[in-house]
């Protein structure tokens, strides 16, 4: 799966473009601000810094006229990566503390609530075996967002401060 996705620098669609089909750390060099943008195939993460750093944000086949009020952003896209496509099983286990320790759960589908779901009231480590998950700040999938791929997360404390309530995989239909 190729991803595509053009950059605008200005609204609407307007400006000196940027056509990108692969990761990139840096848009500087290529423009000087970015307000609008097509993703013609592909899911991506988008990020507000250079060098996929600062808050992140998730962007699927679409046009995207303004962004910025769209999802409530305070800075323009700096870097984005595309997320490579997942098909088949998704797992991963939530901890309730850091380094895999307190309560567990794994598992294999979107969870709205963690709260509601597992009597959960923090998630500060994961292990995701299986599958792309967008994790959510707030319940019902709203507030900032995380991208994890499959890997080890010991700790959240070096993400800002981030305390995920509710989480959802990246479905290949999204593609």
């Amino acid at each position: 799966m190729h991803g595509k996705v053009i950059f605008y620098e200005d609204r609407n669609f307007q400006g000196r473009s940027y056509e990108c089909m692969s990761d990139c750390g840096d848009f500087s060099s290529y423009m000087s601000r970015c307000h609008s943008c097509k993703v013609e195939s592909g899911c991506w993460m988008m990020y507000d810094r250079p060098n996929y750093m600062g808050n992140q944000y998730f962007f699927r086949r679409g046009d995207y006229a303004d962004y910025m009020s769209m999802f409530g952003m305070n800075d323009c896209i700096r870097s984005c990566r595309m997320i490579p496509m997942h098909r088949g099983s998704y797992r991963m286990r939530i901890y309730e503390r850091e380094n895999f320790m307190g309560q567990m759960h794994e598992m294999m589908d979107d969870c709205d609530n963690i709260m509601d779901r597992y009597r959960m009231s923090h998630c500060q480590s994961c292990n995701v075996m299986d599958g792309h998950w967008l994790m959510y700040e707030q319940p019902q999938y709203r507030g900032r967002m995380w991208h994890f791929r499959p890997g080890e997360y010991r700790s959240f404390s070096n993400m800002g401060g981030m305390r995920f309530m509710s989480m959802r995989r990246i479905m290949d239909s999204w593609y």
